[in-house]
């Protein structure tokens, strides 16, 4: 089973990668840095349950693209 997450955390994860593509990774370190210089978000748990998301987002978006790839 996986973890739930709210969807104003989705929402807003999905909104940064759309307008964002090159400042996220699959590194959640990474991602919280990027959050704290490209939002004004002040809660460090909102932080880094969309830096969690993020990185979740583009590992599975990453595999999914190996997968294609191998066949």
């Amino acid at each position: 089973m996986g973890n739930v997450r709210p969807t104003y955390i989705k929402r807003m994860a999905i909104k940064l990668v759309d307008q964002l593509p090159d400042q996220f990774s699959d590194d959640f370190n990474a991602n919280k840095r990027a959050i704290e210089e490209y939002t004004n978000i002040d809660s460090k748990i909102m932080r880094n349950r969309i830096a969690g998301y993020i990185a979740k987002l583009l590992e599975n978006k990453k595999g999914k693209n190996e997968i294609l790839e191998e066949n």
